[in-house]
């Protein structure tokens, strides 16, 4: 096991009628004036918006408004946001929604603070030293940004006509100051919704899993344990949007797959989030989620026949693959996952049924080290020549041969 150091500062109130304490948690945020940010109509259609304005007015918080935030989002809002945050003089942000929305409140929440440009801070040109609070309402489980330091956030015609999908990384001062979890939010999303949701949760567990890092044992199982738990409540879901006690469960799993509690002592992958960045920054229209379905069994199968034992044993603790050896073990487990993910949660598994029928492999591929080095991957070092394979098998009906 690796040294480490674990911080959670994020408070989480979680359950029935949780949203009605968010003025509350805004107050003891050390926040009088609030920069509320969420998406296009949800949050207003439903009521959820006035029911949390109702609460800070009660509390005596202050608030601007700034919607709009798109899946996928760009760094035009995250400009307007700084911008309105200055220029009305909040000292803290409050995200209601899901992963898209509560990253762009991070990248204004340290822009405010920054003389130069917030893309800095993704570019690596700069770090992040100080930063507005953030809270968050969620609403859309997957992202697991609502126990993060994380902030993704696409840069519009970045690389020429090409637009550029980055992440920043934070210990400790992006991570929310708390998260309003409510599972009866999240009634209403659409069974693809949950899917992507859920798929991310499990690509945020396993670009951890996927470590060289020795005498894991805890994480290995704590991994294993999150993976498992939706495998289970999926389907409860899927077939009962109102079934409370899987979307309990499923939501719970969302923030641990991502608080960092999985990857602690152990040195992490995050090849496969990479892999689809460069997917989704190319094609706005697909849900991270819904790449990574395409991207992660993808970069497994591959992962098989190059290093093939923690591929293995994945299979065999998770879903309970026989294979007389890691090879075919670890084939067994490409197997199982594209079968949960096409099956189970309907989720597309090759790049035509994410609607990409031409896609520009070697482009894809050039961007992909342009923004992230000759050699990528944690677990296992790729080159282009590699990913340009991974990229191949995107396209193919069946990986696991």
């Amino acid at each position: 096991m690796e040294n480490f150091t674990y911080y959670s500062p994020t408070l989480i109130e979680f359950g029935r009628g949780a949203e009605e304490k968010t003025g509350v948690l805004t107050f003891m945020m050390g926040v009088s004036k609030v920069l509320i940010v969420y998406g296009r109509k949800y949050v207003r259609n439903n009521g959820l918006l006035d029911r949390i304005i109702n609460s800070l007015n009660t509390i005596g918080i202050e608030y601007v408004e700034l919607g709009g935030v798109c899946p996928n989002p760009t760094d035009g809002l995250v400009r307007e946001g700084i911008r309105l945050a200055r220029a009305k003089g909040v000292d803290g942000l409050l995200a209601i929604g899901g992963g898209s929305v509560i990253d762009t409140a991070k990248a204004i929440a340290a822009g405010v603070k920054y003389d130069g440009d917030f893309w800095d801070f993704y570019t690596g040109k700069s770090e992040v030293r100080e930063a507005l609070p953030v809270g968050v309402v969620l609403t859309v489980p997957g992202a697991g940004s609502e126990g993060s330091g994380n902030s993704v956030i696409t840069l519009e015609g970045g690389d020429s006509a090409h637009n550029v999908k980055l992440s920043l990384r934070t210990d400790s001062i992006l991570k929310p100051r708390f998260a309003v979890m409510n599972p009866e939010l999240t009634f209403t999303l659409s069974a693809r919704q949950t899917a992507i949701g859920i798929v991310d949760m499990m690509s945020h567990i396993m670009e951890r899993y996927f470590s060289n890092s020795n005498a894991v044992e805890v994480g290995d199982r704590l991994a294993e344990g999150l993976l498992m738990a939706l495998i289970n409540e999926a389907p409860k879901a899927m077939g009962d949007p109102t079934d409370y006690h899987a979307r309990a469960n499923i939501e719970w799993v969302g923030t641990l797959a991502h608080n960092g509690i999985t990857g602690c002592g152990r040195r992490e992958d995050w090849t496969s989030h990479a892999l689809e960045h460069e997917i989704s920054a190319e094609y706005p229209d697909v849900a991270h989620g819904a790449g990574l379905a395409v991207v992660f069994p993808a970069w497994m199968a591959y992962i098989a026949h190059h290093k093939p034992s923690k591929v293995a044993q994945l299979g065999r603790r998770v879903f309970g693959v026989e294979g007389r050896d890691d090879r075919s073990a670890a084939i067994e487990a490409v197997a199982s996952l594209r079968a949960f993910f096409g099956t189970v949660l309907k989720m597309p598994l090759t790049l035509e049924e994410l609607g990409i029928k031409d896609p520009d492999l070697d482009e894809l591929t050039r961007r992909l080290h342009a923004n992230k080095g000759e050699t990528i991957g944690g677990y296992y070092r790729l080159t282009a020549e590699d990913t340009r394979q991974i990229y191949e098998l995107m396209l193919a009906k069946s990986v696991e041969n």
